[in-house]
């Protein structure tokens, strides 16, 4: 047992890493969300935040755009010229994706300061291309609403997994502290 144990030394170090490191962020942002509750920013600052955001990009695009706050669920209506096309809820913020991101990169560390820098550059790169993942569905679900269920479903998480994906593994093979042995 304690050779298998030696043996898979760096697995369970990282299988360990990660969980503890996606359960504490995960539980942090979880009472983010049940202390933002009633507060001015509806449904919680960093949704309403995106979804903001979102209507000043496609306004920017040339679309008049729109938020409200939803009557009936914790999101942000997102309107394109005056058709409601989306709502941005907590999900589409691209939090939880930045804390995965973030738990595979502690996981794997690197040098600790370049493990911060990634990780500050890679949530970035996240958040911005998850506004810009909100707005092109938005245009697409605007112009081909009956295409909805591929670009919600398909497409567009593709984009944003694919993305966390390929700095996952540019972080593993560029920076990360892997022993690389010459198979």
């Amino acid at each position: 047992m304690k050779s298998l144990l030696q043996q898979y030394k760096s697995v369970i170090k990282f299988i360990v890493t990660f969980l503890l490191v996606y359960g504490v962020l995960s539980f942090v942002y979880s009472q983010y969300l049940e202390l933002s509750k009633g507060t001015i920013y509806y449904p919680d600052y960093v949704t309403n935040l995106v979804a903001n955001q979102s209507e000043i990009l496609l306004n920017s695009f040339g679309y008049d755009s729109q938020v409200l706050p939803h009557p009936d669920e914790p999101s942000m209506k997102l309107l394109v010229n005056e058709k409601y096309v989306a709502r941005v809820i907590e999900g589409c913020n691209g939090t939880s994706v930045i804390i995965l991101f973030i738990a595979f990169v502690v996981a794997f560390a690197g040098k600790p300061k370049t493990t911060f820098f990634y990780i500050l550059s890679g949530s970035v790169l996240i958040y911005t291309v998850n506004l810009f993942r909100i707005v092109i569905l938005a245009i697409g679900l605007y112009h081909y609403p009956w295409r909805k269920e591929i670009l919600h479903s398909v497409i567009f998480p593709g984009i944003i997994y694919g993305m966390v994906f390929l700095l996952w593994m540019f972080w593993v093979n560029r920076f990360s502290k892997i022993k690389k042995t010459n198979g």
